[in-house]
């Protein structure tokens, strides 16, 4: 049984970060928890693609794309893939596509908005680093909580 994010902060509260960069849930899952992997990449999902195409074991992926929205980072094919290998959601500073595909997978998925229009393939960017988002900073291995009400970080 997920623990809410607002009981879950009244429970711990400065020992987490809340993220107040209000993010749309777009998976047939809101509310999502696991240790925190990041790719940090701008309008290229090669690196996306290929972490997920790992097994996730229960995590989450915070993908840094420097908040652009004029490509998606994530398509139904990439959370597919998510799914199968056994990650529990995705959060997405940037534009995801294949919406009505995404929300019907039993996986998490916040992100800024979507933009039909794919990313590069090159494979730039940078895995397992600290991403910094709305001044909240997503390390590898800490714990992340995702529900209708937001996002929280273990410090």
């Amino acid at each position: 049984m997920a623990i809410a994010t607002a009981d879950l902060y009244d429970e711990r509260g400065d020992d987490l970060d809340s993220l107040a960069l209000q993010l749309h849930d777009f998976g047939g899952r809101t509310a999502f928890h696991g240790p925190i992997r990041t790719v940090r990449c701008h309008r290229d999902n090669a690196l996306v693609k290929s972490v997920l195409a790992t097994p996730g074991d229960g995590g989450v992926l915070v993908i840094d794309g420097e908040g652009s929205l004029e490509s998606a980072l994530v398509g139904d094919l990439i959370a597919a893939s998510a799914v199968a290998n056994g990650w529990a959601g995705l959060i997405v500073h940037g534009a995801i596509r294949d919406r009505d595909a995404i929300a019907s997978l039993p996986l998490g998925v916040k992100a800024l908005g979507s933009n039909p229009r794919k990313s590069a393939k090159d494979g730039v960017g940078e895995v397992d680093v600290p991403v910094t988002i709305a001044g909240v900073v997503f390390a590898p291995g800490r714990h992340v909580w995702a529900d209708a009400d937001g996002v929280l970080v273990e410090r």
